[in-house]
């Protein structure tokens, strides 16, 4: 991938948080807090684009003063921080939900089933050795019978098992619901679902409408398969050097690793103009 890059005018930046913005040990440096903030008085917008529920990144949002809109649950529900109000919600339908989880404990009934209904978290159980980057944060909301309740759509349908019994429920599940809902992949013990027009590609595009900016004039930032979307989409796609090798195939630029600032230096290079 050549390193120059055919200059263009940035008014937008969507970043993926896990693996990306943040580093291995889930922090923000202080370079990188510097550049965003820099980059948002120069009038860009950022935008985080991740597959975490709204109380997994609000504390890194107030603390990078992002106020622009908030991509949730990998595209299936956007959140305007600014009135705190859900402005683009893609649910599940119950009813397939029912049948999903039905399957899932079918063909291992061991597997852990978590509930992500808009910013509130149920499940019947928790395994310890299954964590999530939310699980490792904050409590179920509530835990026990899922039954009670799968009468309301449902934002995101999470299916954890050891690495070594992921791979048959995937199948499984993929094979009986193909077409009806989107998966996403980010980790090696988890499988997220969503509902089938909901993926960052389709959330960027309505946020980038409400800024009537056009998609060659946004950057998107991502290290994983369920960024691969936003990273086509956007008039210049970064894949971090330590993601995955699906994402290099679609960038336009390889960034350094999310351990070696990345995030700030792709934007003062492309964006700010720093070298």
């Amino acid at each position: 991938m050549p390193d120059a890059f055919p200059k263009r005018k940035i008014e937008l930046i969507a970043i993926d948080l896990d693996g990306t913005l943040l580093r291995e040990d889930k922090q923000v440096t202080r370079r990188t807090v510097q550049t965003i903030r820099e980059v948002q008085k120069s009038g860009v917008h950022v935008v985080i684009a991740t597959a975490r529920p709204p109380r997994g990144m609000r504390y890194l949002a107030e603390a990078l003063q992002i106020d622009s809109y908030w991509i949730t649950y990998n595209g299936a529900l956007v959140v305007n921080p600014k009135t705190n109000k859900n402005v683009l919600h893609q649910p599940l339908a119950s009813a397939m939900v029912r049948k999903m989880i039905k399957l899932a404990r079918k063909t291992d009934p061991k597997c852990v089933i978590s509930l992500e209904i808009l910013d509130k978290w149920y499940t019947d159980y928790v395994d310890d050795s299954l964590p999530t980057e939310i699980s490792r944060q904050f409590a179920p909301d509530f835990v026990g019978p899922l039954d009670a309740f799968l009468h309301v759509p449902v934002t995101k349908l999470l299916v954890l098992a050891p690495p070594e019994r992921i791979d048959k429920l995937r199948k499984a599940l993929d094979s009986k619901f193909a077409g009806q809902m989107m998966s996403a992949i980010t980790d090696d013990h988890l499988l997220q679902y969503i509902h089938k027009d909901a993926d960052k590609s389709k959330a960027l595009t309505y946020v980038a409408n409400q800024y009537n900016i056009a998609p060659e004039n946004c950057m998107a930032i991502g290290d994983a398969p369920n960024d691969v979307s936003m990273i086509r989409w956007a008039g210049l796609g970064v894949a971090m050097k330590s993601g995955w090798e699906i994402i290099h195939k679609h960038a336009d630029i390889i960034a350094p690793s999310n351990d070696d600032d990345g995030v700030a230096h792709v934007i003062q290079k492309y964006v700010l103009d720093v070298q």
